[in-house]
């Protein structure tokens, strides 16, 4: 009685972690959910980030994610942290990755964006809709990340290493644009930006 006791308390447990479980496999039996387990350390369990600073991967287009990891393992996106992961995506194998992340249901930031600096970001915003829309959906066939509903610390922080120069594209052109955009923009500026794409959904 104990034991089976015991069980039902495991697996409930389980299923509140990971979800019910059913004849047609679990949250981890897609080739990319346990490659990808690695990430959750930062990135939350199916990639819902449950912190301010590091971005949400679930529902992301593959494209996107798959240029993301290029870009860090390249060194275009220079970080100490991301660039040994980046590399480990590539040899786990990226396309199973990028699809388990594109599979899983988005949730929306856990970190709540200040209203007040949303209304003043929407003002701002204007000027992002030619690249990432007018929603911040993103344009996936151009591999222009969706900005819509992402951690408003994660976007701020983007947006100040754009500014500063200090991300590299591969298209020089548009580099140089998105650097120009934000140039006249203060700190303030940029959070209240930031907040107002966190709002989205």
């Amino acid at each position: 009685m104990r034991k089976s006791l015991h069980l039902s308390f495991t697996v409930a447990a389980l299923s509140l972690i990971f979800g019910p479980f059913n004849a047609n496999g679990g949250p981890l039996d897609s080739p990319g959910a346990q490659k990808a387990l690695g990430c959750s350390a930062c990135h939350g369990f199916g990639g819902n980030s449950p912190g301010n600073s590091m971005p949400i991967l679930a529902g992301m287009a593959p494209g996107c994610f798959k240029k993301a990891i290029k870009d860090y393992a390249e060194g275009r996106r220079p970080s100490p942290e991301m660039e040994p992961y980046a590399k480990y995506v590539l040899q786990a194998g990226l396309d199973d990755i990028a699809a388990y992340f594109a599979e899983q249901k988005k949730q929306p930031p856990k970190i709540k964006a200040d209203p007040k600096a949303a209304k003043r970001g929407a003002a701002l915003a204007t000027q992002c809709v030619a690249c990432h829309g007018p929603e911040g959906e993103g344009d996936a066939d151009r591999a222009f990340p969706a900005v819509s509903g992402q951690p408003p610390g994660y976007l701020q922080a983007q947006l100040a290493i754009f500014k500063e120069d200090k991300r590299k594209l591969e298209d020089a052109a548009l580099a140089e644009t998105k650097k120009q955009l934000l140039k006249p923009l203060s700190d303030s500026d940029l959070a209240d930006l930031a907040a107002y794409f966190s709002t989205l959904k």
